[in-house]
């Protein structure tokens, strides 16, 4: 039986398993920012609380504390990348 994946609900770990993720383990070797950016190249409509989500799951947090505590850091990586909400 897979893991749960805390916060992530039916069509993001669709998303995640067409990604080849298909457990909270290999969720957890993944890099939320990185993995987030290949989602949302497939999936043009994912917004940041995928993000906040996947983080959320990696490290058992509620999704809502992680963009309380970590939204600035995020938004410069997705800046990074190109990928920053407008």
């Amino acid at each position: 039986m897979p893991s749960p994946m805390r916060g992530l609900g039916p069509k993001s770990r669709a998303q995640l398993a067409a990604q080849g993720v298909h457990s909270l383990s290999e969720l957890r070797a993944q890099d939320a920012v990185e993995l987030y950016a290949r989602l949302k190249r497939q999936w043009p409509g994912a917004s940041m609380n995928l993000l906040y989500a996947l983080i959320g799951a990696q490290d058992d947090l509620d999704w809502r504390e992680v963009a309380r505590e970590r939204r600035t850091e995020l938004l410069l990586r997705l800046d990074d990348l190109g990928l920053a909400p407008k």
